[in-house]
């Protein structure tokens, strides 16, 4: 987890410089240019301004919203955020290994999938023994939880 707030308040800061140092110099070069109206440089800054701006707004609520994160009310005896979930795809035969993550750290490819992900939001709350249902764009799946390692046996 801090990790992810670190590499946040490095693109705050990143997206921050760019607001207040470089685009501010960019549009005064755009208006010396003369017309505003035919001035494709100047509509070009002052675009990247409100996108740069709608950017930081989304960090900085995101940013705030992880450190209001109570470790504490996560499981430890169900599926949660930082789980590691072993489970059998049924219609598969298969097992499969799934690490539960925040938005900013979900690698599919590597097995880490995001809470909000149809996945992961099938697994919040089961346990060993349960079986989660997902329906995904390739048809239904059964998911058997086998085993279950919660973000608290990971923590010392």
């Amino acid at each position: 987890m801090p990790d992810i707030k670190k590499k946040l308040q490095d693109e705050i800061v990143t997206l921050e410089h760019e607001l207040h140092v470089e685009l501010p110099k960019e549009i005064l070069t755009a208006r010396a240019h003369g017309d505003l109206s035919e001035n494709a440089e100047y509509h070009a800054a002052k675009e990247r301004q409100g996108m740069v701006n709608a950017r930081l707004n989304q960090l900085k609520r995101r940013l705030a919203e992880m450190s209001m994160i109570d470790f504490s009310k996560i499981p430890h005896d169900r599926v949660g955020l930082g789980s590691t979930v072993v489970v059998l795809d049924t219609k598969r035969d298969e097992e499969v290994t799934y690490n539960l993550v925040t938005v900013e750290e979900a690698d599919a490819a590597n097995g880490k999938i995001s809470t909000t992900s149809p996945i992961g939001r099938a697994l919040l709350g089961k346990e060993v023994g349960d079986v989660a249902h997902v329906q995904s764009p390739n048809g239904a799946k059964e998911l058997e939880i086998l085993k279950l390692t919660t973000i608290h046996d990971v923590v010392q």
